[in-house]
């Protein structure tokens, strides 16, 4: 188990590197793959050779992740593409694509406006709206920085609405608040307005691939299954109809995933946003599958699409997982306590790791349940588990996960990246605890999510107006989603464990 899950966690690394840091940095992605996997790879290293049984030093452990941090991020810093690069592209104000020199010839060509137009640009900003001053010519960018004299929401939608009407779909405008909260705009490429982009979108609904990869997916989960339900490789092989049950996790856990996705994909297209259908993820080992994912082609209107986009999918995901759990809770049985389990150890679970778990074991097994047993799970309570697990993970505050949209929709992008910052260095510090105190109650399985997190980029992309803030409602559904994440995560207190015993 310990090297499936290393294998998942260096396949997962190895993906959100290239996507994060790629693009910044000329640091060769193999090897800040192997730093930040050497934290992993000596702490599975060391069970190999020790077992679990003995506790690796606190002092190695934490040397060796603070380590791999500090070199990563000097690896990325010494490679790391500099703005002045593409800045020395950049024209001069004083001329024109028409009267540039040869030398200014690239410039020239990627200069978003000439001279001509800067004038008609201008004209779109009501100074009773927004009072323009200075324009700032970037390489693929015009910022245009002034005062807000009317409301945010009203301020966007005029000025984008001026500059459509005399540029068409040739930029896309963003509003951003700059790092001392000021409002800005800016004008950048529109890349769904060329044509290669319009003849990628035509073909951008691909039902074939997404029934071809849902079915993959319906047999590996169903093999898996099969396995969880107690059903031997042999007997499977000289029986293949024992086949089918594998199917109540199987089509539990595909539901729980589908219905996510489904979730963010209907909002996506509620705010007409250009998305892929979702697609599932086959794996012939672990779980089956390694989830589901869709993929947006355009950019998110607003904080308000942001958020709506960012909650639909767990939201929709956990309303389907709750009576799944809990059918499957009641169905579970009871088994004597392990010397040592784990978040996956779904042969004999103990649930207080987890609040929310530990009052719908308690309440679907009542009196069998005692603190010297765990639960030995039902398949669909497997897949109700996972889809807990799931809803937790996506719902952790960080970066472009569903939890960082939220509160980026929620705070803005710069209070959303030190929420993010924090909620890292926090689950890193829980994940610490049992290995530096001995503690059982927390899993120390928790390591894992801490690197995983820490692998990905602090900052969300920002929305066309990012500006514009939530409404009370949505700001309350959003706290109460922080909620059910500590619901989730936060082990049991000794009180509540006495009062459901």
């Amino acid at each position: 188990m310990i090297l499936i899950l290393l294998v998942l966690l260096g396949i997962a690394t190895y993906f959100i590197v290239k996507r994060s840091v790629a693009g910044i940095t000329t640091t060769p992605v193999w090897l800040l793959w192997l730093v930040m996997m050497a934290p992993p790879f000596v702490w599975t290293g060391w069970i190999l050779a020790y077992g679990r049984n003995q506790p690796m030093p606190a002092f190695l452990l934490l040397g060796v992740f603070f380590a791999s941090l500090i070199l990563y991020t000097y690896l990325i810093q010494k490679g790391r593409i500099q703005p002045q690069a593409k800045a020395n592209q950049t024209t001069n104000n004083s001329k024109t694509p028409e009267t540039a020199k040869p030398a200014d010839a690239e410039a020239a060509k990627v200069r978003p406006i000439n001279k001509e137009e800067e004038a008609q640009l201008r004209d779109c900003f009501p100074w009773s709206v927004y009072y323009l001053q200075d324009l700032e010519y970037h390489p693929q960018a015009v910022i245009c920085r002034g005062h807000l004299r009317a409301k945010s929401e009203e301020a966007y939608q005029t000025i984008r609405g001026n500059i459509e009407a005399r540029f068409g779909d040739r930029f896309l405008v963003i509003f951003q608040n700059s790092f001392n909260d000021q409002p800005f705009f800016a004008l950048v490429p529109n890349p769904q307005a060329h044509p290669e982009a319009k003849r990628r979108n035509a073909n951008l609904y691909r039902p074939g691939l997404a029934l071809t990869l849902l079915l993959i997916t319906l047999f590996t989960t169903t093999v898996i299954g099969t396995e969880i339900a107690g059903v031997t490789v042999k007997a499977l092989q000289s029986d293949p109809s024992l086949l089918l049950k594998g199917l109540p996790y199987s089509l539990a856990l595909m539901t729980i995933l589908g219905v996510h996705e489904m979730g963010h994909y209907l909002m996506a297209k509620r705010y007409k946003i250009l998305t892929t259908l979702p697609y599932f993820i086959p794996i012939p080992f672990f779980l089956g599958t390694f989830g589901a994912f869709i993929q947006m082609r355009s950019p998110v209107p607003n904080r308000k699409a942001l958020f709506d986009i960012g909650i639909a999918g767990p939201l929709a995901g956990f309303i389907v997982t709750l009576p799944l759990l809990f059918w499957g809770l009641a169905n579970s049985s009871v088994v004597p306590l392990p010397e040592r389990t784990g978040i996956l150890q779904f042969n004999a679970l103990i649930p207080n790791f987890s609040i929310l778990l530990a009052t719908l074991s308690k309440l679907a097994l009542g009196n069998e349940l005692t603190a010297k047993t765990a639960i030995n799970l039902h398949p669909v309570a497997v897949a109700g588990y996972i889809g807990l697990i799931v809803t937790a993970l996506n719902l952790m505050p960080v970066g472009q996960l569903d939890g960082g949209h939220i509160v980026h929709a929620m705070f803005g992008q710069k209070r959303a990246a030190a929420i993010g910052q924090l909620a890292r260095l926090l689950l890193l510090f829980v994940s610490l605890i049992p290995i530096l105190f001995q503690v059982t109650l927390i899993p120390r399985d928790f390591l894992l999510w801490a690197v995983f997190l820490f692998l990905m980029p602090v900052y969300d992309e920002p929305a066309l107006n990012d500006v514009t803030e939530l409404d009370n409602k949505r700001d309350l559904f959003g706290l109460l989603s922080l909620a059910l994440l500590l619901l989730i995560i936060l082990p049991a207190p000794q009180f509540l464990i006495q009062l459901l015993n």
